[in-house]
């Protein structure tokens, strides 16, 4: 058997597609089963059956709380939602520069200085205690800073957390200052879940890459934040209802569908790069979205099955599946979250997947390192 050097590259796809480059504890996506997982149960029968402190509580511990430790981690994790005075205080200030692009980019920012002032060290440097210290407190903010930012572009105050709350209740309260209805808090809790964690995507991929330098906690997040933002990741639940407004009516789908795909355009809400059957995630939430009902997940539910029945026709043997994304902005829509917020609230709950994979990536001291092939004007040219 040949043997390379150690520092011999080695070939591989385009994106990265099928490379494992670490072992985790955390998960994993099964795409051909249309299956994945938080460590060692089904992550959508925990999204069905559990409460998201407990999903916390096992993708940070390894296993489910019992009631004590539940209670506990709750009273834990609300102890450190509210945000200090000087990022309060800094709060308007980012709330005007990101107008534009919205509360997502202002986390960026918001979240940076959190770090800085509540004084996030190195990874390397610190112990696994106080890296531990430092994600819950970055989780339980997070979704303070996402609702301040966005209530305040609104030209509202900032809704200060309630103890008494769990996450998911609590989000939907400070963004509405109102306390929310059981059915959609539940709702909400279920896609907050179902969203923590998935794989090794670009956002959580990210994390780790900077993990890996042993950077602050704070650093790691920011760089996860900034890759979630591309529209071909986690900025796609308002798109897909941009599409579904896009068709407007039940008699516009057919013709809408079939110049989109003969024109070869992708349908926003539909394919993954990793399932090659139904997403696990989409089943549920549809299943979510039809125990609300109305006209508006009638039209979804329809301009699903035509979707699947035109390619079908068009494009034999092409699988199409609605992914996430699809049944996600019906749900979010029907909770009454604004579109402007799909993203964000994205986020409020990968956080934590994010923070138990740098959790995970602190323990392993060797720097992510890749090359690339160079292609460029054969060196060395005589310099002008």
């Amino acid at each position: 058997m040949t043997t390379l050097p150690v520092d011999a590259p080695i070939e591989a796809p385009r994106g990265l597609s099928g490379v494992i480059v670490t072992e985790t504890r955390l998960g994993d996506v099964r795409g051909r089963e249309g299956f994945y997982h938080y460590r060692q149960y089904s992550a959508v029968e925990v999204a069905q059956h559990r409460t998201f402190e407990d999903a916390w509580y096992l993708m940070f511990h390894g296993e489910l709380p019992t009631d004590e430790e539940r209670a506990e981690f709750l009273a834990r994790t609300a102890e450190l939602r509210p945000l200090p005075e000087d990022i309060r205080d800094a709060l308007p200030a980012i709330a005007r520069s990101c107008m534009l692009s919205g509360p997502l980019a202002g986390l960026r920012t918001a979240l940076s200085q959190t770090a800085a002032s509540a004084d996030f060290r190195p990874l390397y440097d610190i112990t696994p205690e106080q890296r531990m210290r430092d994600a819950l407190a970055a989780c339980a903010k997070v979704p303070v800073i996402l609702t301040a930012l966005h209530r305040i572009g609104q030209g509202l105050e900032p809704v200060e957390p309630r103890a008494d709350l769990p996450y998911a209740a609590n989000y939907l309260y400070m963004l509405t200052g109102e306390e929310p209805d059981p059915a959609r808090a539940r709702a909400i809790e279920a896609y907050l879940i179902s969203t923590i964690d998935h794989g090794f995507n670009a956002s959580t991929f990210t994390a780790r890459t900077i993990a890996s330098t042993g950077a602050d906690l704070g650093a790691c997040l920011v760089g996860a934040i900034g890759a979630l933002s591309g529209p071909l990741h986690g900025g796609a639940p308002s798109r897909a209802l941009d599409t579904l407004d896009a068709i407007g009516t039940p008699d516009r789908i057919d013709g809408w569908i079939r110049e989109r795909v003969l024109a070869g355009d992708r349908i926003m809400g539909f394919g993954h790069p990793v399932y090659r059957t139904e997403d696990p995630r989409s089943r549920m939430l549809k299943g979510i979205a039809r125990e609300f009902g109305g006209p508006l997940v009638d039209f979804a539910v329809e301009v699903e099955r035509k979707v699947v029945e035109i390619l079908a026709e068009l494009k034999p043997g092409r699988e199409l599946h609605t992914n996430v994304e699809f049944y996600a902005g019906v749900v979010m829509e029907l909770c009454g979250l604004p579109r402007e917020m799909f993203t964000p609230t994205f986020a409020a709950a990968r956080v934590v997947g994010w923070s138990a994979n740098i959790l995970e990536q602190a323990e392993d001291s060797k720097i992510i390192r890749p090359s690339a092939r160079y292609v460029g004007p054969v060196p060395p040219q005589p310099l002008p």
